[in-house]
């Protein structure tokens, strides 16, 4: 029937509809990455599977699923001010968190253990034989504890680290030792020694990481970026890494990806970039997800991950 139709717009759409064929084999699938096949497909699908920069362009076009499940956990392509709202949008939630984690505690080890000095260090033939100090003991700041940043902090819980967040309201949630509201962040950030940025992209959480925060920020923190590029001042994390102002950064996201050749996060002293690589989709736990969200619709319960437009998460 019509309403069993789904289009998958997807880079990996061959991989998408293999796993979906096994798990639900009632669904008719029709995937593509090409902009034609898509736009042909969609008119006769009422639900959507994939990429929001692959979707947002159907939706421009004047298509519109009753549905539309995102792979990513990040929206922002299909809330551009001239797309339609009218549907049911939901976003990949509970399927980052390991992955993220992991993310997170392979550049904190790296830090207290040195691992990119000692590197340079052998390059240049030089014995480092400075001792690295614990994680136990060190405080992390986690800027978004939704979903994601709620495991991240459950991953490290064990490491016996300090654990604090900010959230977009006061709230009690262990393993945290406090989540305060975004207000709250110059006064929280002063006392991190390391600060995890995990927002989502929203009017409210642009630009707050500038030169007035940097300024507060102990010189030995590191900044690791694994929300999203608009949060960040570019020039002025630029600027507070010239100046010493925090240790080093770690930017996976940036406000226009590829980085431009010119850009000065190629150069900055102590800046690492990753290529918005920190939580990859992984299909196999995606269509999990698709398909619980796909019983919740078709018994018109909540989606998990239901999008409020007005919030823009």
């Amino acid at each position: 029937m019509s309403a069993m139709r789904v289009l998958i717009g997807e880079t990996a759409h061959a991989r998408y509809a293999g796993l979906l064929r096994q798990a639900a084999p009632e669904l008719e699938l029709h995937g593509s990455a090409d902009p034609l096949e898509l736009a042909h497909w969609a008119v006769s699908c009422p639900l959507w599977l994939g990429q929001p920069d692959l979707l947002a362009p159907l939706l421009a076009q004047g298509h519109k699923p009753q549905w539309l499940q995102s792979t990513w956990a990040g929206i922002t392509p299909l809330l551009a001010a001239d797309l339609p709202r009218d549907y049911r949008l939901s976003r990949a939630v509970g399927i980052f968190g390991q992955v993220m984690a992991e993310y997170v505690l392979c550049h904190l080890l790296a830090h207290e253990r040195q691992l990119f000095a000692r590197l340079a260090a052998q390059v240049e033939r030089r014995w480092d034989d400075r001792l690295p100090q614990s994680l136990a003991g060190r405080r992390v700041l986690i800027v978004g504890c939704g979903d994601i940043g709620l495991s991240v902090a459950r991953f490290l819980a064990p490491f016996g680290i300090e654990l604090y967040g900010v959230a977009s309201r006061a709230r009690v949630l262990a393993p945290f030792l406090e989540v305060a509201g975004l207000d709250q962040l110059p006064r929280l950030a002063s006392q991190a020694d390391y600060l995890i940025n995990l927002l989502p992209d929203t009017p409210a959480t642009r630009d707050i990481y500038d030169a007035a925060l940097f300024a507060r920020l102990k010189p030995s923190a590191l900044l690791i970026n694994a929300g999203r590029g608009v949060a960040v001042v570019d020039a002025d994390l630029v600027a507070a890494l010239q100046q010493d102002q925090l240790a080093g950064a770690v930017i996976d996201v940036c406000r226009q990806e590829p980085l431009p050749a010119g850009h000065p996060f190629w150069s900055a002293p102590h800046l690492l970039l990753t290529g918005h690589s920190a939580a990859p989709t992984e299909p196999r736990l995606m269509v999990q997800l698709f398909v619980d969200n796909l019983r919740r619709y078709q018994a018109g319960s909540e989606l998990r991950g239901a999008v409020d437009f007005v919030r823009g998460y």
